[in-house]
């Protein structure tokens, strides 16, 4: 059995390299050998987020629906979501686990669960999220740099 993290690498290679929709962990075809040479060189371009890259942090997330918001990340674990024009906000919490940031929001009825996997070349991340516990979609965050005073 694969752990957690190995099924959302997973997800996101056929994703971002096939294209194709994201598929659910039960949905994940086996990687052939000329697969498994291309996950090996797309995960080069992945790495571990640090608790550097993510404590007091601003993000910007949008999804292919284009929704767009501000995702702001407290050291204490809390986070702010705010949406980017409207700034209706939400409040939720975070947590780094084996380099992957998780963000847990509640909005009404829904409770939101997204993996943020980190991108090695540019500070725009990948993202899987879940929908009361249904895959619900693929997301990108940017993180923003902190203004020098």
């Amino acid at each position: 059995m694969f752990e957690k993290k190995t099924l959302q690498l997973l997800q996101l290679f056929y994703r971002e390299t096939g294209r194709v929709r994201l598929l659910d962990i039960d949905a994940l075809p086996e990687l052939d050998t000329e697969q498994q040479q291309l996950m090996h060189q797309w995960l080069e371009t992945k790495r571990n987020f640090t608790i550097a890259d993510v404590t007091a942090q601003h993000w910007i997330k949008t999804c292919s629906a284009g929704y767009i918001t501000e995702v702001i990340l407290h050291s204490d674990g809390r986070l702010e979501e705010y949406t980017l024009f409207t700034r209706m906000k939400t409040v939720g919490s975070w947590k780094l686990d084996d380099g992957v940031i998780e963000l847990m929001i509640t909005k009404g009825d829904n409770d939101y669960n997204c993996s943020i996997i980190a991108n090695r070349n540019v500070n725009i991340h990948s993202a899987i999220e879940y929908k009361n516990n249904e895959l619900h979609s693929y997301l990108k965050l940017a993180q923003t740099l902190p203004l020098s005073v």
